[in-house]
């Protein structure tokens, strides 16, 4: 039985995540996707590593970042971390500890001593269920499940550094490999970002284990993806205005 199917019995929860489906079914039906998806996708990578690396205190325009200027290392290990993403899909489900340890190696380099590199710092029992719930799950609703990986992780930080830049990258591995979102189009990332305020303040209340704290995290997660749905409209409509 999947253990986390209570969590859309929640107040809400269920309707949200079900408007969230519609809304990236809709934007993957875009025009632009039909000939032009490979530079939709590699644009949507580029806009959720710099949403990604801004939740973790690293601001910078966009087409700063675009064209090269920025060296801040945050904003080069999301890159690093986008570019490397379609290579861990397989496999995440097997063996999602040496992912996240991968992951931190590309997230971390330049922020934190090369000794800490793909090191837990805490959290070593959390880490060992959350990769029991991800390895071979294949019956969690791939939306619920990368919810709970982003949010355990984003709230337990078990990585010195950028850990956001994990939790987010996890979680969007769970949606391109459980078939969610397989071309890696929906920047669920600058869906956090443009809604910050709740995004962690849900986190906070997640991390209370609460009933209403955890149904508020997935209620913002499901905004946070439709709103990343949108983001793939936007992105669809440029790539055919330059074309």
């Amino acid at each position: 039985m999947d253990p986390l199917a209570p969590l859309l019995d929640l107040a809400d929860v269920a309707p949200a995540f079900a408007s969230a489906r519609d809304a990236v079914d809709a934007a993957h039906r875009h025009r632009a996707l039909r000939k032009h998806g490979g530079q939709v996708a590699a644009e949507a990578s580029l806009r959720a590593a710099v949403a990604s690396a801004a939740l973790d205190g690293s601001r910078f325009d966009l087409e700063e970042v675009r064209g090269g200027t920025v060296t801040d290392p945050v904003v080069q290990g999301a890159l690093r971390v986008a570019e490397a993403l379609p290579g861990m899909v397989d496999l995440w489900p097997r063996a999602p500890r040496q992912v996240l340890a991968k992951l931190h190696v590309l997230a971390a380099r330049g922020v934190v001593h090369d000794h800490d590199l793909g090191r837990l710092t805490s959290g070593a029992e959390r880490i060992d269920a959350l990769a029991g719930l991800v390895a071979g799950n294949e019956t969690t609703p791939p939306m619920l499940l990368a919810a709970v990986v982003h949010a355990e992780l984003v709230t337990l930080r078990p990585f010195a550094g950028p850990a956001g830049v994990v939790a987010r990258a996890a979680a969007r591995l769970t949606l391109i490999g459980r078939g969610f979102d397989p071309r890696g189009l929906v920047t669920a990332e600058v869906g956090h970002l443009s809604r910050e305020p709740e995004y962690v303040g849900s986190a906070g209340a997640y991390a209370t284990g609460t009933t209403d704290g955890v149904r508020s995290w997935l209620r913002h997660y499901a905004a946070a993806i439709t709103a990343g749905a949108e983001e793939i409209s936007v992105i669809g409509d440029g790539v055919l205005a330059a074309v």
